[in-house]
């Protein structure tokens, strides 16, 4: 049997923008992380507390989920795009006036009004870039789009390091907080550049009957959305997803500086760019294999790596640990995409609202964070236990309840 096609030529174009905006969202996402450790270092916030940066990232994902998706089924992609970029720029210009007041309360209101843009463009971009071609092949197509995440996911650390971790605090907070508010700036007016100049690209209209049509499927629904069982266990799975993300990440550069000898912030802050290396490799490899292997296959091998990457972290192994907790992001590259396709299949006209649902998922980063920072304050080795409780979920997500029912 012919394989399908990965994408649609008519909508390769539309495509590729699409594409360009996982990797917008991949920088500010990582920035988080090494904002946690400037925040605990100029403003003397401890490590739990410091967690409290992912939940006004992620928190602002379960607030914007469901409005986004309203959004983008009433006035189209294209403005939901805007939307986005607007409230991610936003986000970012406020961080000026957030370092000005010296408030880490500041900094997590800029942070959320930023993340509902992040939240409502990948509210509006799975579904699109999963509806550009056929159905079967919509998980590879999303994993695509997310090797450009890795992308920004790389670029976010280099450049938080090199200007937020570089310079070692002077006891001066204003001077120590000069150099996030001026970067956030510059991404602020980025952004906003990007949303100008997209406002005049004329945008050829999709829906999903369209795509769906020419590969013979039947668009009407025969049941409600929360009939659909892989649905609601997909939104479960990206929950634990994103909250094994989400903390893994949060807790990088503690671990990295008190584990291995002579690491210093920035020097960990670029362990940590590598690691998103391994995070963009991993969405590659993950996606030539979904040729060959099931999508769902794969999502639960991978997850079993992680879960036994955990147990070797928490040894505190030397350099065997520490390849251990970078290597956790190569295997957890296809789960977000591969979660989120899976979740999509055969919804018909319900896709958009579903996919509201799962972005919503990612409330797990901003609830897990500050738990496992509680472990952290503790033992940060330790700490990376807890994820396995995330894997697991992954795990039987994959192997028992991602395969859509009729």
């Amino acid at each position: 049997m012919k394989k399908a096609p990965l994408l649609t030529a008519k909508y390769v174009p539309t495509y590729a923008f699409v594409t360009s905006l996982f990797l917008l969202w991949g920088i500010a996402i990582t920035m988080g992380d090494l904002l946690n450790r400037r925040f605990q270092t100029v403003l003397n916030v401890s490590i739990a507390d410091s967690g409290l940066v992912q939940f006004s990232i992620f928190g602002a994902y379960f607030v914007m989920g469901i409005p986004a998706g309203l959004f983008m089924k009433k006035y189209g992609y294209k403005n939901g795009v805007l939307l986005g970029l607007g409230l991610y720029a936003i986000g970012a210009f406020l961080f000026y006036p957030a370092a000005e007041s010296q408030s880490f309360d500041f900094f997590r209101l800029a942070l959320f009004i930023l993340a509902c843009g992040l939240a409502t463009l990948e509210t509006v971009a799975h579904p699109f870039s999963a509806a550009l071609g056929h159905e079967e092949t919509s998980e590879q197509r999303i994993n695509l789009s997310q090797t450009f995440n890795g992308v920004g996911a790389i670029l976010g650390p280099v450049l938080g390091s090199f200007i937020i971790l570089r310079n070692v605090p002077t006891g001066d907070v204003v001077h120590d907080l000069a150099p996030v508010k001026y970067l956030y700036i510059v991404i602020g007016a980025v952004v906003l550049s990007v949303a100008i100049a997209f406002s005049f690209i004329k945008v050829p209209p999709l829906t999903e009957e369209s795509t769906e049509a020419e590969e013979g499927v039947s668009t009407g629904p025969k049941k409600g959305l929360f009939e659909h069982r892989h649905f609601i266990w997909a939104a479960i799975a990206q929950f634990f997803n994103v909250a094994a993300q989400g903390a893994t990440w949060a807790f990088f550069i503690n671990y990295a500086v008190k584990y291995m000898p002579d690491m210093t912030d920035e020097k960990a802050g670029y362990y940590f760019s590598f690691s998103m290396v391994l995070l963009l490799a991993g969405r590659a490899v993950g996606t030539f294999l979904m040729r060959f292997i099931k999508p769902n296959t794969l999502l639960a091998i991978f997850a079993a790596a992680n879960i036994v990457l955990c147990l070797i972290i928490s040894q505190t192994w030397g350099w065997a640990s520490f390849i251990a907790l970078m290597m956790l992001n190569f295997f957890m590259s296809i789960m977000f995409p591969t979660i989120f396709g899976l979740g999509l299949r055969n919804l018909g006209e319900h896709k958009q609202r579903a996919s509201s649902f799962i972005v919503m998922g990612v409330v797990g980063g901003a609830v897990f964070p500050p738990i496992m920072g509680k472990v952290a304050d503790i033992d940060v080795a330790q700490s990376y236990l807890t994820p396995i409780i995330c894997y697991v979920v992954i795990l039987l997500f994959g192997l028992v309840f991602s395969k859509p029912k009729n």
